[in-house]
């Protein structure tokens, strides 16, 4: 006989038939993935915070990122981990929404940084010239906004308006709602729709522009390479650094495209075809994608920030713990 989350009423979800041992083994390992994903935001918005020399705009972006991504640590995961250890919601259906609600929120709004930090990285690399005059205080501004208001507004009002299952009740009857559940379920609309804002519009963008700047950046490192025999000795050293920058670049953003294609794809290919298969999806494997996703916000401070020598060197006056020393906030991390 099947265990109930609440034995006395017939229409509970079924609970966890998972050994303690394996439970266990769950719960450390999403105990670890957790504590990597508050630990590395956390750091890096310290360093840019504390450190002068960091306060940039194009830092603000990954700032605001970690903040995303710290808050997702701290607010969503620790109650996903629970759901999906035990099979079951244990805090009521009006956190459920919230809880919900916050995870999608936070997890668009890191992948809308995402692609605006692709955007910044575009005119950076390919238009270095214009950069200051494109991106302005003004813009960067307005990406930050855009990341967290669009996703606020399109979380909380598909979920609290039960916009999320409209035209599809009796299948969510059906396939979702019971007393002691708290999973997210979406229609063939709304799942198309929350693919194309979360995932598809700006992963496209992010992947037309990776590929924009790859070519242009072949293309200068060919055009440095065929005026190599023609220019001065301090020209050729200063377009090797150059060289060497876009190189950096374009591998730190083909990185980022493929830690974030790898985390969310499969989770978000799942998530659309669902309800065009009649939702015959299981539920495990659907919670083992939403915890794959989630590894993309414990990577994203890796990648943005540990391939920087600048992060290795604020790392590094914060453990040994220099960065309560006076005019610590002025240490040089990296030569102007």
């Amino acid at each position: 006989m099947m265990s109930l989350c609440h034995n006395k009423i017939n229409i509970s979800c079924v609970k966890s038939s998972w050994s303690n041992d394996i439970r266990a083994s769950l719960y450390s390992l999403m105990v670890l993935i957790i504590l990597t994903t508050v630990a590395g935001n956390l750091l890096v918005i310290i360093s840019i915070s504390h450190f002068k020399q960091l306060h940039t705009l194009n830092n603000w972006l990954i700032q605001s990122m970690a903040i995303v991504d710290f808050l997702l640590g701290c607010l969503v995961m620790p109650y996903s981990m629970v759901r999906s250890v035990e099979h079951r919601w244990s805090f009521g259906e009006v956190f459920c929404k919230i809880h919900t609600s916050i995870d999608i929120m936070l997890s668009s709004a890191s992948i809308f940084h995402l692609s605006f930090i692709s955007i910044d990285r575009y005119y950076a690399v390919c238009d270095p010239l214009r950069y200051k005059t494109r991106i302005n205080i003004l813009v960067i501004s307005l990406m930050i906004f855009i990341s967290w208001s669009i996703p606020a507004l399109f979380a909380f009002g598909m979920i609290f308006l039960e916009l999320n299952f409209k035209g599809a009740e009796e299948m969510y009857y059906k396939h979702s709602h019971c007393i002691g559940s708290c999973s997210v379920f979406f229609s063939k609309i709304s799942g198309v729709l929350a693919f194309m804002t979360s995932f598809y519009i700006p992963g496209s963008i992010m992947l037309c522009i990776y590929c924009r700047i790859y070519f242009i950046a072949k293309g200068q490192e060919r055009s440095i390479h065929d005026a190599k025999q023609k220019v001065q000795i301090g020209l050729e050293e200063r377009n090797g650094i150059s060289r060497s920058r876009e190189r950096k670049a374009v591998k730190t953003i083909g990185i980022v495209m493929g830690v974030f294609l790898t985390c969310w794809c499969p989770f978000f290919v799942c998530m659309v075809m669902d309800p065009f298969l009649d939702y015959t999806i299981p539920p495990t494997l659907n919670d083992a994608l939403i915890w794959f996703g989630y590894l993309n916000s414990t990577f994203n401070p890796m990648v943005y920030a540990f391939f920087y020598p600048w992060f290795r060197r604020a790392l590094k006056i914060i453990l040994v713990g220099k960065i309560f020393q006076k005019d610590s906030s002025r240490s040089k991390l990296f030569s102007e």
